[in-house]
C-alpha cells in the first residue's frame, strides 16, 4: 500500500510537471491560428495600381471540371502585363490545399509574376484548406514566406492600408476580431483607403440554392463583419473597400458607405448569378475577370477587366468601373480640423 501510494504521488507530480513544461513558451508547437498578426510595409508612392482577384483553383489543366485552365493562364499573363505594384488574392488559390501537384501548377503558371518581382498578398480560401491543416498551411506559407505563418495580417503602402483576414476563423471575435477592431480604431491619418480582403463575401446575390447552376449564400459572421465596417465608416476619414471571392463571378454592392466587391472570376468555373434588382452591377454573363485598382490622392478607380475566350481568342472588355473618393469634409472632421 505504501509503495502504491508513493507511486501515485509520483505520477501526479510527473503529470503536473509535464503540464507546466508544455505551457512554457517554446515547449509546444504553436498552431498557425495562434501566430500573431504581422504588419507588412511597402515604400510604394502614389499614384500606383494593383490587382485584386481570386478563385483560380490551380490544378491539373486536364481536369476541366475543377477550373478553366486556359482562362486561368490568360488572366495570369494579362495581370503580369499590367505591371501592378502588387496582387491581392482573395483565396482558393489551388483546388486542393493538400495536393503538392496543385501547388506545383501554381509555381509553374505564375512564374512570370516572380520573374517580374510582383508581390502577392493572399488570403486563405476553403479550397486552400482542403486536407490536414498542417499540410495545407505548410504548402501555403512555403509560397508566401513574408507572412511568417500569420493567417491574417496588414500591409501599409502609400495612402492605403490592407487588412487581410482568414474567413475560416471568426472575423469579429477572438484574436482575429480583436486585432481587426484595433487596426480599424488606429488607422493613421494619412490613410485614404482601407482595403479589407477575405474569401467569403459579406454580400452576394448568389445562393446555396444554385438556381443557375452554382453559387454560395453569404454567412452570418460576414454579416457581422459588414456591420462592424459600416459602423466605423460612418465616422471615418477614410473609405473602406472590401474584396472577397468564393462566388465564381463578379459583383459590386454598396452598403453604409462601404463598397463590396466579389471578385471570384479567376478560373474556377464561373456561373451566372440571379442578381437582385437593386444590385449596382447587372449582368447575366459568366464573368472571368480581374480588378485593376488605380490609387491616387483621396481618390481611386476600380475597373473590372473581363475576359471572353468563346471565339477562340482573348476579347477584353471593361463592363464595370467605379470611382471612389474621400470627401474633404470627412477627412477634416476625422482629423479634428
Amino acid at each position: 500500500m505504501n509503495f502504491k501510494f508513493r507511486f501515485m504521488k509520483r505520477s501526479v507530480f510527473l503529470a503536473f510537471l509535464v503540464a507546466v513544461l508544455l505551457a512554457l513558451p517554446g515547449c509546444t508547437k504553436k498552431s498557425s491560428a495562434q501566430v500573431p498578426a504581422i504588419d507588412l510595409k511597402s515604400d510604394i508612392k502614389v499614384p500606383f495600381s494593383f490587382v485584386a482577384y481570386g478563385d483560380t483553383r490551380f490544378h491539373d489543366p486536364k481536369d476541366t471540371d475543377a477550373a478553366n485552365a486556359t482562362v486561368r493562364v490568360a488572366l495570369v499573363q494579362a495581370i503580369a502585363e499590367a505591371n501592378p505594384a502588387f496582387i491581392c488574392f482573395t483565396g482558393d488559390i489551388v483546388y486542393n490545399g493538400y495536393d503538392t501537384d496543385d501547388w506545383k501548377v501554381w509555381d509553374s503558371e505564375t512564374s512570370v509574376w516572380r520573374e517580374k518581382n510582383i508581390p502577392i498578398y493572399p488570403v486563405l480560401g476553403n479550397h486552400d484548406l482542403h486536407g490536414k491543416e498542417e499540410i495545407t498551411l505548410a504548402h501555403y506559407f512555403q509560397r508566401f514566406p513574408s507572412l511568417k505563418n500569420s493567417r491574417y495580417y496588414s500591409v501599409e503602402t502609400a495612402n492605403t492600408l490592407i487588412l487581410a483576414l482568414d474567413s475560416s476563423l471568426d472575423e469579429t471575435s477572438g484574436a482575429q476580431g480583436q486585432w481587426l477592431a484595433n487596426e480599424l480604431d488606429h488607422v493613421a491619418p494619412e490613410v485614404d483607403f482601407v482595403f479589407v480582403m477575405l474569401h467569403h463575401p459579406p454580400y452576394t446575390s448568389s445562393s446555396d440554392a444554385k438556381m443557375l447552376g452554382g453559387g454560395h449564400s453569404s454567412r452570418g459572421r460576414e454579416h457581422e463583419l459588414a456591420r462592424m465596417l459600416e459602423e466605423r465608416e460612418a465616422h471615418a476619414g477614410y473609405r473602406i473597400i472590401v474584396f472577397s471571392g468564393h462566388v465564381h463571378n463578379y459583383e459590386r454592392h454598396e452598403h453604409g458607405g462601404v463598397t463590396y466587391f466579389v471578385t471570384g472570376g479567376g478560373g474556377a468555373h464561373a456561373y451566372p448569378i440571379e442578381r437582385a434588382a437593386d444590385d449596382p452591377f447587372q449582368s447575366k454573363e459568366v464573368n472571368y475577370h480581374y480588378l485593376l485598382v488605380a490609387v491616387d490622392h483621396r481618390q481611386l478607380k476600380i475597373t473590372m477587366n473581363r475576359l471572353n475566350l468563346s471565339s477562340g481568342k482573348a476579347v477584353w472588355t471593361q463592363p464595370d468601373m467605379v470611382t471612389i473618393a474621400v470627401p474633404a469634409a470627412a477627412k477634416a472632421q476625422a482629423s479634428g480640423k
